[in-house]
């Protein structure tokens, strides 16, 4: 049956009438790449189908969380019986408790641990509580690392160290934009200059220690080192956004590979088993100032939902059983070498990053490392990429500045299939090079 988007694109269409964009969240309206998004209908393993009747190989894996495949089987049963139950409380749980031990059995900077229901509460939450932690207002996040649509960190700035941040949306005060100080990612002199000048009104420095939202970018030889080192110095938290990194890049999470401790860390994705979660933790000094231990205000009548709970205890039970990440970093390694070897082939110019289940590559001869090196890959050249790959059922991340993922579901055949793919996709990419 030939690709066709006919029925998913009559569906966009009528879901513009009803939803902003037609989506819950932008970057599924295909608008950096191009084209119709598939209407998914259903999810199974390392596959999805749409209601077009096409059958994709998925890489995305709804944005990370579904490391042990779609509608896998330990998870969905375990939801069938907590579904049961009730759905909500409002009350605490013997489940809480026991997804907060297995989270700080695996992430031992996290002595404790209070659940929210998404990344962003989980980021703004941090920030708040690293304010009334130190009494200082200001907090410094790297330009291209993504922690939430929240007032405080969407800002831009420039690369100066008395550069402040101007909002970078509509709706934002300059007043909370001005809080936010941004530097470069991998920039340790940018960081030490900016520390210097207004070291002693920052109360955080938040960041992904891998960030996948510039693409997947990975940290210098002793970078997060010397930014634990200077805020340390200067008496600021280090905030770890492994939201998306956490249990991804492996069981302790980014933290444990490169050997630092920050002082509060941010968790979702994977914590929740594919439903809506977020927590953040850290030093019990620090924690115990969140209400009601603490002055911290911060609450949510889903927090802790029963069925998110269980769904996090069934994946985490699956994830930590041994030789589970090796065999996911294994996976992900061939599929890389895969697509590597085909596109030298083309002779094709590519940059490859990838760190435990996560990967990505950008079209060009230069190296990655920061924002801006990552904005100077060819965009063109990955939507052609893109579409060659999506008519042949493999779904990829819909924009060059995201991450795809690897997931236990994944089969031999699943990785043969995709680099068979790529072959015909830079073949495509070759052509639309040499038209240009």
């Amino acid at each position: 049956m030939a690709f066709s988007l006919d029925k998913s694109a009559r569906d966009f269409a009528e879901a513009k009438q009803y939803i902003p964009g037609g989506v819950n969240s932008p970057v599924r309206s295909f608008r950096s790449v191009g084209g119709t998004p598939p209407f998914i209908a259903a999810a199974r393993g390392s596959k999805l189908y749409d209601i077009d009747g096409n059958t994709y190989i998925d890489y995305v894996g709804s944005w990370g969380p579904m490391i042990v495949g779609h509608a896998c089987p330990a998870v969905t049963e375990a939801l069938r019986d907590a579904i049961g139950r009730g759905t909500s409380y409002g009350a605490p749980t013997l489940l809480e408790t026991e997804l907060a031990k297995l989270i700080r059995a695996a992430v031992p900077s996290m002595a404790l641990v209070r659940f929210v229901n998404s990344g962003t509460e989980a980021t703004m939450s941090a920030l708040r509580l690293a304010r009334g932690y130190t009494k200082r207002n200001k907090i410094v996040k790297c330009a291209g690392c993504y922690h939430g649509h929240h007032d405080s960190l969407l800002t831009k700035a420039g690369s100066g160290a008395a550069t402040l941040g101007i909002p970078d949306s509509p709706g934002v005060p300059e007043s909370v934009a001005a809080a936010t100080l941004t530097v470069n990612y991998n920039d340790a002199a940018g960081l030490t200059e900016l520390f210097r000048c207004h070291g002693g009104d920052i109360a955080a420095v938040i960041i992904e220690p891998v960030p996948g939202n510039m693409g997947l970018v990975l940290p210098r030889d002793g970078y997060l080192q010397t930014v634990r080192d200077i805020t340390k110095e200067y008496g600021a938290l280090l905030i770890f956004d492994e939201v998306m990194s956490g249990f991804r890049v492996g069981h302790g999470g980014a933290q444990a590979i490169f050997g630092i401790t920050p002082d509060i860390t941010c968790l979702g994705k994977v914590i929740g088993g594919g439903l809506p979660v977020g927590a953040y933790g850290g030093r019990r000094e620090i924690m115990e100032h969140v209400a009601p231990a603490g002055p911290v205000y911060q609450a949510g009548t889903l927090s802790g939902n029963p069925l998110v709970m269980t769904a996090g205890i069934a994946t985490l039970g699956i994830i930590q059983t041994p030789g589970f990440y090796e065999s996911l970093t294994e996976k992900t390694a061939r599929l890389c070498a895969g697509v590597r070897e085909q596109a030298e082939k083309r002779g094709l110019a590519l940059q490859y990053h990838q760190i435990g289940s996560m990967f990505c590559l950008f079209f060009g001869n230069r190296p990655v490392y920061d924002y801006d090196s990552a904005r100077e890959a060819d965009v063109g050249a990955f939507n052609t990429y893109f579409h060659a790959m999506l008519a042949q059922g493999i779904n990829l991340a819909p924009s060059p500045l995201e991450t795809v993922f690897m997931s236990s579901a994944h089969s031999d055949e699943d990785i043969a299939a995709t680099v068979a793919a790529s072959k015909v996709a830079f073949a495509s990419v070759a052509e639309y090079l040499k038209r240009r």
